[in-house]
């Protein structure tokens, strides 16, 4: 049976202050534990701070939980450092945290003894250790969000849809992206409203400004074509 598997890297994480690499830790643990109280991971870690590994429940709803840690993380980076406009800093707050699906099978998967073995795992972490050269990510980075599976026809079919989610997610703010975490998480307007203060308008110029129907129609085909594909 296939798994999908994410493995993550935060972005130029060695230019953040002490502080900030404290803070960014324990709120996506806190995600990490959201996501697996919503059935949406089996197991979850964070590996040395700045490194993440999830086995999703559904291989369909992967990209769903990928674009979920990306949008959180972007969220909080515009909150960062404001005074620090060094190029590290400048690209953890448009890019914010790379990521892979690992589509495949693991021949090893024990959660209470923390082992994660197999296909899925190897080519997402391969995907993202290409992006780094010894601990030190490169200033120039075109690509933060991949789909790698032994399958060329998926990884054909997938690669020009995360590039695009890519761009719009770059590009977008960091309230733009908070709505669309909360959008991925299944709230409505009247809900995200509450959690962030402000008023309907501003929630719908956030959501349009960020591209929502075209994210929620990206993570529906990804699925779908998941989905076809384990039958």
């Amino acid at each position: 049976m296939n798994r999908a598997v994410i493995s993550g890297d935060i972005v130029a994480s060695t230019s953040l202050s002490d502080i900030g690499r404290s803070r960014l830790e324990n709120d996506l643990l806190q995600v990490i534990s959201d996501l697996s109280e919503e059935k949406l991971i089996l197991f979850g870690r964070i590996i040395k701070g700045d490194y993440i590994e999830c086995v999703v429940s559904n291989p369909e709803d992967a990209l769903r939980v990928l674009l979920i840690l990306k949008c959180y993380v972007k969220s909080i980076a515009g909150e960062m450092n404001q005074e620090d406009s060094s190029p590290r800093i400048k690209l953890f707050k448009t890019s914010g945290i790379k990521l892979a699906i690992g589509y495949g099978e693991l021949s090893r998967f024990d959660p209470e003894k923390g082992i994660i073995d197999g296909e899925a795992i190897y080519l997402s972490g391969r995907k993202i250790n290409e992006l780094s050269t010894f601990g030190k990510q490169r200033i120039l980075l075109k690509n933060s969000l991949f789909f790698v599976s032994a399958y060329s026809q998926l990884n054909m079919q997938f690669e020009a849809l995360f590039s695009l989610l890519d761009v719009l997610l770059n590009k977008a703010t960091a309230r733009q992206c908070e709505v669309v975490y909360y959008k991925l998480l299944g709230l409505k307007e009247d809900q995200i409203v509450q959690k962030m203060n402000v008023s309907q308008p501003v929630i719908n110029q956030h959501s349009s400004g960020a591209g929502w129907n075209a994210i929620d129609l990206a993570v529906n085909y990804y699925s779908q074509i998941i989905k076809q594909q384990s039958l």
